[in-house]
């Protein structure tokens, strides 16, 4: 799970450059992986369509606007979990950042603790029905991102090999025979292409095992087919 939380992309926003790079530090160095900065609305805005992320920090007060504004273009937009930055006194700012709805708010000036635990906290809750991610032994796949989370790596898919390991996963634990994938993988025509799959299935495994040479997730059930093994 962990894993995948780590792997969200969070997007925060602030004027102010110092506090721009703590929070940025306090992440990347906790784990997190995509990391992406503005310091006002209109960067924001921009970032926020060139990156899709999954996760807003904002500061309320911002040089060309405030962060309730740029809420609810956000909200407009994507319904991605936004956590409020405030001002130590400014209940009100608190109260209405909550009712526009909000889903967390941290005081400045804040610990580093505390914002971890609260973004972490925020994302658990947000993503945890999240069934486009199954996890391995060594590794998890993000189906919806087709990447492969493997510690602090993250391994692009290719198409085919997306739709081989989306159609072992949909079947976990049960042998998949290899008329069965190469049918899902070539067509009404699978004759013809187990080389093709042995070589995927090479690849995949590079991709997701500790040990390539001695698989426990993607496992060869001899003259049948494959079996993909899941974690809960």
């Amino acid at each position: 799970m962990d894993a995948y939380i780590y792997s969200k992309k969070i997007l925060i926003v602030d004027d102010e450059p110092a506090l721009l790079n703590m929070v940025k530090n306090i992440l990347v160095e906790s784990g997190f992986k995509n990391i992406v900065l503005a310091s006002t609305m209109a960067e924001a805005i921009a970032t926020f369509q060139a990156e899709a992320p999954d996760m807003a920090v904002l500061d309320v007060m911002l040089p060309d606007g405030d962060g309730f504004t740029l809420f609810n273009q956000i909200n407009a937009m994507s319904k991605i979990p936004i956590i409020f930055l405030t001002a130590k006194d400014a209940i009100d700012s608190r109260l209405t950042g909550l009712g526009l709805g909000a889903d967390d708010y941290i005081v400045k000036p804040f610990l580093p603790q505390e914002l971890l635990l609260r973004i972490c906290a925020v994302l658990r809750r947000s993503y945890k029905n999240d069934s486009s991610v199954i996890t391995l032994d060594a590794c998890q796949i993000d189906f919806e991102r087709a990447e492969v989370l493997k510690g602090a790596e993250i391994i692009p898919l290719t198409a085919k090999e997306h739709i081989l390991l989306k159609t072992l996963a949909d079947n976990s634990g049960r042998i998949v025979t290899v008329d069965s994938i190469c049918e899902a993988l070539w067509g009404d025509n699978p004759f013809g292409y187990e080389n093709s799959l042995n070589t995927h299935i090479r690849r995949i495994r590079e991709k997701i095992e500790s040990n390539p040479s001695a698989p426990v997730s993607l496992l060869t059930v001899k003259g049948l087919g494959y079996r993909l093994i899941t974690k809960e």
